[in-house]
């Protein structure tokens, strides 16, 4: 098995970018979620987990390192995220108060319809949600939804049809013929080295309402999460019974990956 893309997303929730190589350590990938857009109203973590909400931020791109951030527009035209009025200017292309954040602050929340709802009701319907505490699995103050990195591969993707881009993984890992999908379930307690980085599966990745949204140019695809649905139920410890597509990982030992990189597993 070989890395065949790398993915980083500088604000939470909007799209990234792919890049030669990731510098990873304990807190995650660096320049991955390292900015999140944070609810005036109800201060909460803006996340197209919710998409009545915000589905919108799927529109908008971010891409560069820390400290140079930039943020492509809806409609044409960019803007550096540190740039005077950047609050009220994605606020205004939101339609709802925001403020873009650097830190993540303790007990730092989502909001999370069940994607069944979603995918029943449509994705401007007001459904029920839960409140969950983010980065529960990271050290630190980045936006991730859990663990440090998020893995997926093309064995997982073939067999669902769907873009890797819709799944947010950091590792995309192309896996041999015949590899069978889902197999990232089985990852979960079992130490990676990809290029000289040790990693080690945390939890199967739990699949919301986003995958199903339309990235950018990319329609809608219900299909993305109705067939983990329909296939993939597993246990997530402390999470429950949920669909599932892809690894969580926490970083063993600090490093660069690079696209190409072998991957192997203990």
């Amino acid at each position: 098995m070989l890395v065949e893309r790398l993915w980083r997303y500088p604000v939470k929730s909007m799209l990234g970018e792919t890049v030669d190589s990731l510098v990873v350590d304990e807190f995650g990938a660096e320049g991955d979620r390292r900015l999140a857009l944070v609810d005036a109203v109800t201060g909460r973590v803006a996340t197209a987990k919710h998409p009545r909400l915000w589905r919108g931020l799927l529109r908008f791109a971010a891409s560069g390192d820390p400290g140079g951030v930039r943020i492509e527009l809806p409609g044409g035209g960019s803007v550096a995220a540190d740039e005077r009025g950047i609050d009220e200017l994605l606020s205004e292309l939101l339609g709802r108060p925001v403020r873009l954040a650097s830190e993540r602050t303790a007990g730092a929340s989502v909001e999370r319809p069940d994607p069944e709802d979603v995918l029943a009701r449509g994705v401007a319907a007001e459904v029920d949600y839960a409140t969950l505490e983010i980065a529960q699995g990271t050290p630190g103050s980045s936006f991730v939804d859990y663990a440090p990195l998020h893995l997926i591969t093309t064995a997982t993707l073939d067999h669902i049809g769907a873009e890797a881009v819709r799944y947010r993984p950091n590792l995309v890992v192309s896996a041999p013929p015949g590899y069978p999908a889902w197999a990232e379930n089985d990852w979960v307690g079992r130490e990676l080295h990809v290029g000289g980085v040790r990693l080690r599966g945390l939890l199967p990745t739990p699949r919301c309402a986003v995958p199903t949204l339309e990235h950018g140019t990319l329609p809608r695809a219900p299909h993305a999460v109705r067939t983990p649905m329909a296939e993939n139920r597993v246990e997530v410890p402390g999470f429950g019974v949920l669909p599932c597509a892809g690894v969580y990982l926490e970083v063993l030992g600090a490093g660069t990956i690079h696209t190409g990189d072998q991957v192997t597993l203990n």
